[in-house]
């Protein structure tokens, strides 16, 4: 009896766990195989979604918004990190300032910035007007072929301040020995953060790539609050067609299918990424 005793206190929470997740993802399962007058007709659902144009862009859309996102808050991150490290006046005042696009709550950030960059009362086109550095106003959040990388830079902008900190963490636990020995080795600044500052904090770069990853398979506030997923579908990621196939169209049942395969390709990805990168040298240090 004492050896169960632990699991009889945690079973409530248990209980509570199965109910908010275990089950909404079984009922997704379940929906997907069947229509909205609930006859089972298999995996038509599944080839609808996979046959069409929407998806396919909006697959892209979200690769090419969650890859580069990653890759430049993690650089940008590393290296405001790394600068944060250094000892400097103010050094309390610019660790704090830099937490605050992290703190913004995201629906916030991104009302600010639609505002910013609108094509007529935004900020950033007058500032730019102004200077004459354009000739006339840009429509950022309406050209095709801008408004990917303008997302893109809120994106990192929100989110790079975590990755500073992490990684501020991480330099904050490599022995000071280590610095000295590549000082005496007559290494420059640029040599030790090469060759002692990234291989050190190889791991918590891997655990924030990993939650990185994560959270931009799950984004939706920033493009759903600034563009909704135009222009002509130009930012359509795949969890706003899932949010406009059940809510806008009410097509539930198709949209419980979409769902089903992007959390499995997310799973996969994420397996994928904690099998191999923890076999890098340095990585499972």
């Amino acid at each position: 009896m004492r050896r169960h005793t632990g699991l009889l206190f945690v079973l409530p929470a248990l209980i509570v766990l199965g109910m908010l997740i275990l089950y909404p993802m079984v009922y997704t399962a379940v929906l997907s195989v069947h229509d909205q007058d609930g006859t089972y007709i298999g995996f038509e659902n599944y080839t609808r979604m996979i046959n069409s144009r929407q998806t396919n862009v909006a697959v892209w859309n979200t690769a090419y918004y969650v890859g580069a996102s990653i890759f430049f808050q993690i650089l940008l991150g590393t290296l405001v990190g790394i600068l944060l490290n250094q000892r400097f006046r103010g050094r309390a005042i610019v660790r704090a300032i830099t937490l605050i696009p992290w703190v913004i709550p995201g629906i916030v950030a991104a009302t600010v910035w639609a505002w910013m960059f609108h094509t007529e009362f935004g900020i950033i086109n007058y500032m730019l007007t102004s200077a004459d550095v354009i000739p006339s106003p840009i429509g950022w959040l309406t050209d095709r072929n801008l408004v990917m990388p303008v997302l893109i830079a809120v994106n990192v902008w929100k989110l790079f301040p975590f990755v500073a900190i992490m990684v501020l963490a991480g330099l904050q636990a490599i022995p000071a020995d280590l610095y000295e020995a590549a000082k005496v080795d007559g290494a420059r600044f640029w040599d030790e953060v090469w060759f002692v500052t990234l291989p050190q904090v190889r791991p918590v770069l891997v655990a924030v790539t990993l939650l990185l990853v994560i959270w931009g398979l799950n984004s939706i506030t920033l493009i759903y609050a600034m563009t909704g997923g135009g222009p002509a579908n130009r930012t359509m990621i795949t969890p706003i067609q899932i949010f406009h196939l059940a809510f806008d169209s009410f097509q539930f049942n198709q949209a419980a299918a979409l769902s089903v395969m992007f959390f499995a390709v997310a799973i996969v990805i994420v397996a994928v990424y904690v099998r191999i990168v923890p076999q890098t040298p340095g990585a499972a240090k």
